[in-house]
């Protein structure tokens, strides 16, 4: 194929590509709510809040970056989250997903460009010999009797095929970006999942030193009991109380050491969840016994407008739309007809020695158009069906919109009465503290019976256990208001679709050791 004729089979075909129109509505971004986005949160703390209430960083617009973890200054917290960053199976799945989508996208690309071929192929040939009607050597016709009757053939060719489809009505390009798109939006589903696996682990951590501080308590009731033990029968046996009180106590011990054992359930439940956040056996996994002593820091929540850019679950549902909208395009110009441009070149010879020869060359070219005309509407009927997709997931994205803005409120709720629950709560303690031991001076005078001790006791500790559960609570709540704040993401860190069109690297989709 010559010069002359690459121009004429190209030239055309490129003029119209460039001259192409793009069919189908163009993608603008919905409104995120029906109504407009509030100037500030609702469950925001008052100004100036009772001292030992929870408060949010200042200035108010402030918002977390990066690792968010860090901001409750806990060394073995961030040593887990780091292991968990590069081990957590979950987010290498969801990693590999986001190759996946980007090699989407080269193959959408590839759609724009001529497809090359060629298939050499050498063949030598013998015709029967009892064929009537064949064609001898010598030219004569015979029926299978002449002299030579087989005809033998050879022929060698190298031919080039090359096929191309302009893109005149923006069904390839509409294709890439469906692909460029679903691929932003797989990038934001990595990051939503990394976001989750690292705030599960920081309520496990927390839950787990939650049931660490409740199992010092029990600890120190079980050493309190036998002491109680011992004085109930020391007082029996000198006759002083009688035997009623001394099953009383040992009824109380027993209880105390059942609950402290009990407490080894939940606890090693969490421990192994952890294991497998981080990527690790749980058989081989542990963390030391170290009670809850932490306090919720204060968080910076900024605006609520602020929202919208800053959780990887809106992202991914507003790349939905995009690229549902992009759906609609390559629907639409199944109206059109598309043309196909196709030609065949390359050298065929009998003789080998002359199979490149400029003689032995041939070629062929033409277009060709395809336009269905009648299809009982199924082209409208399709489109019509991702119009409605793209409503649907309209109303997807608005949805994640207003539940993002419900977990942050529920979050702030939480944290901002369980911190005053907690000073209630402590007041609880100390009371029950002061109950147990104006009990116990009775119980030694002999004015009052051990049951008034038992009472007491047991109000105590269940005050006790109810302050532990609440600051565990108090904890992972401020973690879930992170969560539901986006953590330290962006989306400006969402790659753009220049981004994700570049080819991926070898090393990024070779298999994991």
């Amino acid at each position: 194929m010559n010069t002359l004729h690459l121009k004429l089979f190209f030239g055309p075909p490129l003029a119209l590509l460039l001259a192409g129109c793009m069919v189908g509505p163009k993608y603008h971004q919905p409104a995120a709510t029906l109504k407009p986005a509030p100037a500030a949160y609702k469950e925001l703390p008052a100004q100036n809040p009772p001292a030992g209430e929870w408060t949010v960083a200042q200035p108010q617009d402030a918002i977390v970056h990066g690792k968010w973890w860090e901001i409750y200054n806990d060394p073995e917290l961030n040593a887990l989250e780091d292991q968990l960053n590069i081990n957590n199976q979950n987010i290498r799945q969801s990693f590999e997903n986001f190759m996946e989508a980007r090699t989407l996208v080269t193959q959408a690309r590839a759609q724009l460009y001529p497809t090359l071929g060629t298939t050499p192929s050498f063949r030598r040939s013998q015709s029967s010999a009892t064929l009537r009607n064949n064609v001898g050597a010598t030219g004569t016709a015979s029926g299978g009797t002449g002299a030579n009757p087989n005809v033998y053939s050879t022929l060698a060719e190298v031919p080039f095929t090359a096929s191309w489809e302009p893109d005149l009505w923006g069904r390839i390009r509409n294709t890439i970006r469906q692909a460029q798109y679903n691929a932003q939006l797989s990038a934001a589903d990595l990051e939503n999942e990394r976001l989750t696996e690292q705030a599960s682990l920081a309520v496990f951590f927390y839950e787990l030193r939650g049931q660490d501080a409740l199992a010092q308590i029990l600890s120190d009731t079980v050493e309190d009991d036998k002491k109680s033990l011992e004085l109930a029968r020391a007082r029996y046996e000198t006759g002083v109380d009688t035997k009623l009180a001394l099953v009383e106590a040992q009824v109380t011990l027993e209880q105390a050491k059942s609950a402290f054992t009990n407490l080894g359930i939940a606890r090693a439940q969490f421990e192994h969840a952890i294991a497998v956040l981080i990527g690790t056996p749980a058989s081989g996994f542990s963390m030391p016994y170290k009670p809850l002593i932490a306090a919720p820091p204060a968080i910076p929540v900024g605006i609520p407008s602020q929202l919208l850019e800053r959780r990887p679950d809106i992202a991914a549902s507003e790349r939905n739309m995009a690229a549902a909208n992009a759906q609609i395009g390559i629907a639409t110009a199944a109206y059109y007809p598309s043309l196909t441009l196709s030609g065949q070149g390359g050298f065929e010879s009998s003789a080998l020695q002359n199979l490149f020869t400029w003689p032995s060359r041939f070629w062929s070219v033409g277009p060709s158009v395809s336009e269905t005309i009648f299809d009982a509407g199924l082209r409208r009927a399709t489109v019509n069906q991702f119009v409605a997709v793209y409503n649907a997931d309209v109303a997807a994205y608005r949805q994640t919109v207003l539940t993002a803005f419900q977990q942050v409120e529920d979050s702030m709720a939480a944290v901002r009465i369980l911190s005053k629950q907690i000073q209630q709560q402590e007041q609880a303690v100390r009371s029950a503290q002061e109950f147990l031991t104006l009990s116990w001076a009775r119980y030694e005078t002999g004015v009052d019976t051990y049951l008034n001790v038992l009472i007491a006791r047991t109000t105590l500790l269940a005050d006790q256990e109810q302050l532990a559960t609440l600051h565990t609570q108090e904890m992972t709540a401020s973690v879930q208001l992170i969560e539901a704040l986006g953590g330290g993401w962006d989306r400006s860190e969402l790659p753009s679709p220049a981004q994700v069109s570049k080819k991926v690297a070898k090393s990024e989709i070779e298999a994991p050791n």
